[in-house]
């Protein structure tokens, strides 16, 4: 599984928030998202990596920017947060 952060400027409410996660989840099939109009990021996981360019075309209509983009591995953590 692979966790992809993106880094939105625009974003400004909840309702913000809920754009963003309809516009990845319309484009991706993920496990997976979430978004904060406080940090600033919307956060994705999913089974298998997802194409940058891809997620550019997903975030440019919706009006935010996106500023940056950063994956890495990603293992669910289990009950109290060991192991599986």
């Amino acid at each position: 599984m692979t966790k992809t952060t993106l880094k939105i400027d625009g974003m400004m409410c909840g309702m913000c928030e809920s754009h963003m996660n309809d516009a990845i989840r319309s484009h991706f099939k993920v496990k997976k998202v979430t978004s904060s109009h406080v940090s600033g990021e919307t956060v994705i996981i999913s089974e298998e990596p997802l194409d940058e360019t891809a997620i550019k075309e997903a975030v440019a209509p919706t009006g935010y920017k996106l500023l940056g983009i950063s994956s890495e591995p990603y293992e669910k953590k289990g009950l109290f947060g060991f192991g599986k």
